[in-house]
Protein backbone atom coordinates (compact mmCIF):
# COMPACT_ATOMS: atom_id res chain seq x y z
CA UNK A 1 0.00 0.00 0.00
CA UNK A 2 1.03 3.62 -0.19
CA UNK A 3 2.82 3.55 3.10
CA UNK A 4 3.93 7.14 3.52
CA UNK A 5 1.43 9.72 4.74
CA UNK A 6 2.03 12.86 2.73
CA UNK A 7 2.50 16.09 4.62
CA UNK A 8 0.98 19.13 3.00
CA UNK A 9 -1.68 17.42 0.89
CA UNK A 10 -4.57 18.35 3.15
CA UNK A 11 -7.81 19.75 1.80
CA UNK A 12 -9.54 22.92 2.86
CA UNK A 13 -12.94 21.23 2.61
CA UNK A 14 -14.46 18.89 5.16
CA UNK A 15 -11.47 16.61 5.41
CA UNK A 16 -10.08 17.00 8.86
CA UNK A 17 -11.51 19.29 11.50
CA UNK A 18 -10.00 17.10 14.17
CA UNK A 19 -7.85 14.82 12.10
CA UNK A 20 -4.10 15.22 12.04
CA UNK A 21 -2.58 15.19 8.54
CA UNK A 22 0.41 13.00 9.16
CA UNK A 23 3.87 12.40 7.84
CA UNK A 24 5.68 9.17 8.49
CA UNK A 25 8.93 7.40 7.84
CA UNK A 26 6.76 4.30 7.51
CA UNK A 27 9.36 1.85 8.75
CA UNK A 28 8.85 -1.77 9.78
CA UNK A 29 5.50 -3.26 8.89
CA UNK A 30 4.57 -0.33 6.64
CA UNK A 31 7.64 -0.96 4.45
CA UNK A 32 6.68 -4.61 4.11
CA UNK A 33 3.14 -3.62 3.12
CA UNK A 34 4.48 -1.18 0.55
CA UNK A 35 6.69 -3.87 -1.01
CA UNK A 36 3.81 -6.34 -1.01
CA UNK A 37 1.52 -3.88 -2.76
CA UNK A 38 4.16 -3.13 -5.42
CA UNK A 39 4.50 -6.85 -6.14
CA UNK A 40 0.70 -7.21 -6.36
CA UNK A 41 0.53 -4.33 -8.85
CA UNK A 42 3.26 -5.77 -11.06
CA UNK A 43 1.69 -9.24 -10.93
CA UNK A 44 -1.70 -7.88 -11.90
CA UNK A 45 -0.27 -5.81 -14.73
CA UNK A 46 1.60 -8.81 -16.19
CA UNK A 47 -1.48 -11.03 -15.83
CA UNK A 48 -3.56 -8.54 -17.80
CA UNK A 49 -0.93 -8.22 -20.54
CA UNK A 50 -0.74 -12.01 -20.85
CA UNK A 51 -4.52 -12.20 -21.17
CA UNK A 52 -5.25 -13.90 -17.84
CA UNK A 53 -7.50 -10.99 -16.79
CA UNK A 54 -10.05 -9.56 -19.20
CA UNK A 55 -10.11 -5.90 -18.20
CA UNK A 56 -12.57 -4.90 -20.93
CA UNK A 57 -15.16 -7.45 -19.87
CA UNK A 58 -14.74 -6.63 -16.21
CA UNK A 59 -14.93 -2.88 -16.73
CA UNK A 60 -18.46 -3.12 -18.19
CA UNK A 61 -19.91 -5.46 -15.58
CA UNK A 62 -22.31 -3.44 -13.43
CA UNK A 63 -22.21 -4.24 -9.73
CA UNK A 64 -25.32 -2.21 -8.81
CA UNK A 65 -28.66 -2.08 -10.62
CA UNK A 66 -28.30 1.71 -10.63
CA UNK A 67 -25.45 3.95 -9.54
CA UNK A 68 -27.45 5.90 -6.98
CA UNK A 69 -28.10 5.78 -3.25
CA UNK A 70 -31.25 3.82 -4.06
CA UNK A 71 -29.09 1.30 -5.91
CA UNK A 72 -26.89 0.83 -2.84
CA UNK A 73 -29.92 0.52 -0.57
CA UNK A 74 -31.47 -2.11 -2.86
CA UNK A 75 -28.20 -4.07 -2.78
CA UNK A 76 -28.41 -4.11 1.02
CA UNK A 77 -32.12 -5.01 1.10
CA UNK A 78 -31.49 -7.84 -1.36
CA UNK A 79 -29.17 -9.41 1.20
CA UNK A 80 -26.03 -8.94 -0.88
CA UNK A 81 -24.23 -6.93 1.81
CA UNK A 82 -22.83 -8.63 4.91
CA UNK A 83 -19.53 -6.84 5.62
CA UNK A 84 -19.47 -3.03 5.45
CA UNK A 85 -16.36 -0.94 5.92
CA UNK A 86 -16.90 2.72 6.70
CA UNK A 87 -14.21 5.37 6.23
CA UNK A 88 -14.57 8.82 7.76
CA UNK A 89 -12.92 12.22 7.69
CA UNK A 90 -13.73 15.32 9.68
CA UNK A 91 -16.90 16.00 7.71
CA UNK A 92 -18.76 13.63 10.04
CA UNK A 93 -17.78 15.71 13.08
CA UNK A 94 -18.25 19.29 11.93
CA UNK A 95 -21.91 19.40 12.99
CA UNK A 96 -20.76 18.51 16.51
CA UNK A 97 -19.16 21.95 16.65
CA UNK A 98 -15.57 20.76 16.43
CA UNK A 99 -13.46 23.57 14.96
CA UNK A 100 -11.04 23.25 12.09
CA UNK A 101 -7.82 23.28 14.07
CA UNK A 102 -5.68 23.53 10.94
CA UNK A 103 -7.03 26.89 9.87
CA UNK A 104 -5.20 29.92 11.32
CA UNK A 105 -8.43 31.85 10.79
CA UNK A 106 -10.35 29.55 13.15
CA UNK A 107 -9.20 31.45 16.23
CA UNK A 108 -7.64 28.42 17.87
CA UNK A 109 -4.15 29.64 17.09
CA UNK A 110 -4.68 33.11 18.52
CA UNK A 111 -3.49 32.09 21.99
CA UNK A 112 -0.37 30.50 20.52
CA UNK A 113 1.01 33.67 18.94
CA UNK A 114 3.18 34.43 21.96
CA UNK A 115 5.07 31.18 21.38
CA UNK A 116 6.33 32.37 17.99
CA UNK A 117 5.55 29.18 16.11
CA UNK A 118 7.53 28.94 12.85
CA UNK A 119 4.21 28.01 11.19
CA UNK A 120 0.80 26.86 12.51
CA UNK A 121 1.37 23.16 11.82
CA UNK A 122 4.52 23.18 13.95
CA UNK A 123 2.27 22.53 16.93
CA UNK A 124 1.73 19.04 15.46
CA UNK A 125 5.35 18.32 14.56
CA UNK A 126 6.97 15.79 16.86
CA UNK A 127 10.38 17.50 16.90
CA UNK A 128 8.81 20.81 17.90
CA UNK A 129 6.69 19.05 20.55
CA UNK A 130 9.77 17.47 22.12
CA UNK A 131 11.39 20.90 22.35
CA UNK A 132 8.31 22.79 23.54
CA UNK A 133 5.11 20.84 24.30
CA UNK A 134 3.25 23.76 25.89
CA UNK A 135 1.66 25.15 22.67
CA UNK A 136 0.20 21.74 21.85
CA UNK A 137 -1.38 21.29 25.26
CA UNK A 138 -2.81 24.81 25.15
CA UNK A 139 -4.43 23.99 21.81
CA UNK A 140 -5.48 20.52 23.00
CA UNK A 141 -7.56 22.12 25.75
CA UNK A 142 -9.80 23.61 23.07
CA UNK A 143 -10.11 20.32 21.21
CA UNK A 144 -10.23 17.80 24.03
CA UNK A 145 -12.82 15.02 23.84
CA UNK A 146 -15.75 15.30 26.19
CA UNK A 147 -16.98 18.69 25.08
CA UNK A 148 -18.84 17.43 22.01
CA UNK A 149 -21.66 15.03 21.19
CA UNK A 150 -21.50 12.48 18.37
CA UNK A 151 -23.41 13.33 15.21
CA UNK A 152 -26.05 11.37 13.26
CA UNK A 153 -23.18 9.99 11.14
CA UNK A 154 -21.55 8.45 14.19
CA UNK A 155 -24.80 6.87 15.30
CA UNK A 156 -25.51 5.57 11.80
CA UNK A 157 -22.19 3.73 11.98
CA UNK A 158 -23.17 2.38 15.40
CA UNK A 159 -26.47 1.21 13.92
CA UNK A 160 -24.54 -0.71 11.26
CA UNK A 161 -22.57 -2.33 14.09
CA UNK A 162 -25.70 -3.23 16.05
CA UNK A 163 -27.21 -4.85 12.97
CA UNK A 164 -24.09 -6.99 12.55
CA UNK A 165 -23.11 -5.38 9.26
CA UNK A 166 -20.08 -3.30 10.27
CA UNK A 167 -16.85 -5.10 9.50
CA UNK A 168 -14.68 -2.14 10.55
CA UNK A 169 -14.74 1.63 10.82
CA UNK A 170 -11.61 3.46 9.65
CA UNK A 171 -11.38 7.07 10.80
CA UNK A 172 -8.98 9.95 10.21
CA UNK A 173 -10.42 11.78 13.20
CA UNK A 174 -8.80 12.03 16.61
CA UNK A 175 -11.88 13.33 18.44
CA UNK A 176 -12.89 9.88 19.85
CA UNK A 177 -16.54 10.57 18.99
CA UNK A 178 -16.86 7.06 17.57
CA UNK A 179 -16.09 5.68 21.03
CA UNK A 180 -18.48 8.14 22.68
CA UNK A 181 -21.17 6.98 20.23
CA UNK A 182 -20.75 3.42 21.50
CA UNK A 183 -18.80 1.86 18.64
CA UNK A 184 -16.55 -0.73 20.32
CA UNK A 185 -12.79 -0.34 20.13
CA UNK A 186 -12.30 -3.62 18.29
CA UNK A 187 -14.45 -2.27 15.44
CA UNK A 188 -12.35 0.91 15.14
CA UNK A 189 -9.16 1.69 13.29
CA UNK A 190 -8.09 5.18 14.35
CA UNK A 191 -5.67 5.77 11.50
CA UNK A 192 -4.32 9.07 12.79
CA UNK A 193 -4.31 8.04 16.42
CA UNK A 194 -6.52 9.03 19.32
CA UNK A 195 -6.77 11.05 22.50
CA UNK A 196 -8.21 7.96 24.20
CA UNK A 197 -4.80 6.80 25.40
CA UNK A 198 -1.44 8.51 25.95
CA UNK A 199 2.15 7.41 26.46
CA UNK A 200 5.25 8.84 28.07
CA UNK A 201 7.75 10.02 25.47
CA UNK A 202 10.60 8.57 27.54
CA UNK A 203 9.60 5.31 29.28
CA UNK A 204 6.45 4.60 27.18
CA UNK A 205 4.23 4.19 30.26
CA UNK A 206 0.55 4.30 29.27
CA UNK A 207 -2.03 6.73 30.64
CA UNK A 208 -5.77 7.03 30.09
CA UNK A 209 -7.72 9.96 28.70
CA UNK A 210 -9.06 11.22 32.05
CA UNK A 211 -5.59 11.38 33.64
CA UNK A 212 -4.22 13.48 30.81
CA UNK A 213 -7.36 15.59 30.65
CA UNK A 214 -7.07 16.49 34.34
CA UNK A 215 -3.58 17.87 33.75
CA UNK A 216 -4.50 19.73 30.56
CA UNK A 217 -7.51 21.46 32.11
CA UNK A 218 -5.36 22.44 35.08
CA UNK A 219 -3.00 24.13 32.60
CA UNK A 220 -0.25 21.67 33.47
CA UNK A 221 1.97 19.75 31.08
CA UNK A 222 1.36 16.04 31.83
CA UNK A 223 4.58 14.60 33.28
CA UNK A 224 5.05 10.87 33.70
CA UNK A 225 4.72 9.51 37.25
CA UNK A 226 7.57 7.06 36.61
CA UNK A 227 10.13 9.35 34.96
CA UNK A 228 10.55 13.02 33.92
CA UNK A 229 9.13 12.39 30.44
CA UNK A 230 6.22 14.30 28.91
CA UNK A 231 3.05 12.26 28.42
CA UNK A 232 1.68 12.75 24.89
CA UNK A 233 -1.78 11.68 23.67
CA UNK A 234 -1.56 8.91 21.09
CA UNK A 235 -2.45 11.10 18.13
CA UNK A 236 -0.11 10.86 15.16
CA UNK A 237 2.13 13.88 14.65
CA UNK A 238 4.13 14.84 11.61
CA UNK A 239 7.22 12.66 11.78
CA UNK A 240 5.53 9.69 13.46
CA UNK A 241 4.42 6.34 12.06
CA UNK A 242 0.75 5.46 11.80
CA UNK A 243 -0.46 2.88 14.36
CA UNK A 244 0.67 -0.69 13.67
CA UNK A 245 -2.96 -1.81 13.82
CA UNK A 246 -3.76 0.28 10.76
CA UNK A 247 -1.27 -1.62 8.60
CA UNK A 248 -1.97 -5.04 10.09
CA UNK A 249 -5.75 -4.77 9.56
CA UNK A 250 -6.07 -3.29 6.07
CA UNK A 251 -5.34 -6.39 3.99
CA UNK A 252 -7.72 -8.78 5.71
CA UNK A 253 -10.50 -6.24 6.28
CA UNK A 254 -10.72 -4.80 2.78
CA UNK A 255 -10.54 -8.19 1.08
CA UNK A 256 -13.71 -9.19 2.95
CA UNK A 257 -15.73 -6.02 2.39
CA UNK A 258 -18.80 -6.13 0.16
CA UNK A 259 -19.66 -2.43 0.62
CA UNK A 260 -17.41 0.57 1.28
CA UNK A 261 -18.97 3.79 2.59
CA UNK A 262 -16.77 6.91 2.68
CA UNK A 263 -18.11 9.88 4.65
CA UNK A 264 -16.85 13.41 5.10
CA UNK A 265 -13.39 12.94 3.63
CA UNK A 266 -11.81 14.61 0.63
CA UNK A 267 -9.54 11.56 0.27
CA UNK A 268 -6.29 13.40 -0.24
CA UNK A 269 -4.19 12.45 2.81
CA UNK A 270 -2.16 9.30 2.23
CA UNK A 271 -2.08 6.45 2.95
CA UNK A 272 -5.71 6.74 4.13
CA UNK A 273 -6.94 7.95 0.74
CA UNK A 274 -5.57 4.88 -1.06
CA UNK A 275 -7.72 2.52 1.01
CA UNK A 276 -10.59 2.92 -1.46
CA UNK A 277 -8.53 0.82 -3.90
CA UNK A 278 -8.09 -2.04 -1.44
CA UNK A 279 -11.60 -3.48 -1.79
CA UNK A 280 -12.38 -6.08 -4.44
CA UNK A 281 -13.41 -4.99 -7.93
CA UNK A 282 -17.01 -6.12 -7.35
CA UNK A 283 -17.40 -4.16 -4.10
CA UNK A 284 -19.69 -1.10 -4.39
CA UNK A 285 -18.27 2.17 -3.07
CA UNK A 286 -20.50 4.96 -1.75
CA UNK A 287 -19.23 8.48 -1.06
CA UNK A 288 -21.30 10.73 1.22
CA UNK A 289 -19.67 14.15 1.12
CA UNK A 290 -20.25 17.82 0.27
CA UNK A 291 -18.31 17.37 -2.95
CA UNK A 292 -16.99 14.55 -5.09
CA UNK A 293 -13.67 13.21 -3.86
CA UNK A 294 -11.22 10.41 -4.41
CA UNK A 295 -11.35 10.43 -8.21
CA UNK A 296 -8.00 9.10 -9.35
CA UNK A 297 -5.66 8.67 -12.27
CA UNK A 298 -7.40 7.00 -15.23
CA UNK A 299 -4.16 5.49 -16.57
CA UNK A 300 -3.40 3.87 -13.22
CA UNK A 301 -6.92 2.47 -13.16
CA UNK A 302 -6.52 0.95 -16.63
CA UNK A 303 -3.29 -0.72 -15.50
CA UNK A 304 -5.08 -2.23 -12.52
CA UNK A 305 -3.03 -0.11 -10.12
CA UNK A 306 -5.83 1.52 -8.20
CA UNK A 307 -6.89 4.80 -9.68
CA UNK A 308 -9.38 5.94 -7.07
CA UNK A 309 -13.13 6.28 -7.49
CA UNK A 310 -14.93 6.75 -10.79
CA UNK A 311 -18.18 8.70 -10.90
CA UNK A 312 -18.40 8.85 -14.69
CA UNK A 313 -21.05 7.14 -16.82
CA UNK A 314 -18.62 4.27 -17.35
CA UNK A 315 -18.49 3.50 -13.63
CA UNK A 316 -19.58 0.05 -12.56
CA UNK A 317 -19.86 0.47 -8.81
CA UNK A 318 -19.13 3.98 -7.50
CA UNK A 319 -21.87 6.25 -6.17
CA UNK A 320 -21.55 9.84 -4.94
CA UNK A 321 -24.27 11.34 -2.75
CA UNK A 322 -23.47 15.05 -2.53
CA UNK A 323 -24.62 16.97 0.51
CA UNK A 324 -24.31 17.22 4.28
CA UNK A 325 -23.05 13.98 5.82
CA UNK A 326 -25.70 13.92 8.55
CA UNK A 327 -28.45 14.37 5.95
CA UNK A 328 -26.99 11.61 3.80
CA UNK A 329 -26.82 9.13 6.66
CA UNK A 330 -30.35 9.93 7.83
CA UNK A 331 -31.67 9.59 4.27
CA UNK A 332 -29.94 6.25 3.85
CA UNK A 333 -31.36 5.07 7.17
CA UNK A 334 -34.84 6.20 6.08
CA UNK A 335 -34.58 4.29 2.81
CA UNK A 336 -33.42 1.18 4.68
CA UNK A 337 -36.37 1.46 7.06
CA UNK A 338 -34.13 2.42 9.98
CA UNK A 339 -34.92 6.14 10.08
CA UNK A 340 -36.97 6.23 13.28
CA UNK A 341 -34.56 3.83 14.94
CA UNK A 342 -31.64 6.16 14.18
CA UNK A 343 -33.49 9.23 15.46
CA UNK A 344 -34.44 7.42 18.67
CA UNK A 345 -30.87 6.24 19.20
CA UNK A 346 -29.54 9.80 18.81
CA UNK A 347 -32.14 11.17 21.22
CA UNK A 348 -31.45 8.50 23.84
CA UNK A 349 -27.67 8.78 23.63
CA UNK A 350 -27.59 12.58 23.70
CA UNK A 351 -29.82 12.53 26.79
CA UNK A 352 -27.44 10.06 28.44
CA UNK A 353 -24.44 12.27 27.67
CA UNK A 354 -26.23 15.34 29.07
CA UNK A 355 -27.13 13.50 32.27
CA UNK A 356 -23.53 12.38 32.76
CA UNK A 357 -22.28 15.96 32.40
CA UNK A 358 -24.62 17.40 35.04
CA UNK A 359 -22.85 15.94 38.11
CA UNK A 360 -19.55 17.36 36.81
CA UNK A 361 -21.06 20.82 36.36
CA UNK A 362 -22.66 20.63 39.83
CA UNK A 363 -19.29 19.72 41.36
CA UNK A 364 -17.58 22.67 39.64
CA UNK A 365 -20.25 25.07 40.91
CA UNK A 366 -19.72 23.81 44.47
CA UNK A 367 -15.95 24.34 44.17
CA UNK A 368 -16.51 27.91 42.98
Amino acid sequence: MAAKPVKGCESSSDDEAVSVPVSSNAAGSSTADKDKTAIEMITRYMAEKLGFIDTEEKSHEKVLDELTLDGVVKHIKDGKIKNIITMAGAGISTSAGIPDFRSPESGLYHNLEKYNLPHPQAVFEIDFFDENPKPFFLLAKELYPGSFKPTPCHYFIRLLHEKGMLLRHYTQNIDTLERVAGIPGESLIEAHGTFYTAHCRECKAEYKLEWVKEHIFSDKIPICEKCPGVVKPDIVFFGENLPDRFYSSVGEDFSQADLLIVMGSSLVVQPFASLVDKVRDNCPRLLINREKAGEGDKLMALLGMGGGMDFSEKSTRDVAWIGDCDDGCQLMADKLGWGDELKELIKKEHSRIDSEKKPTLHKKNEEN
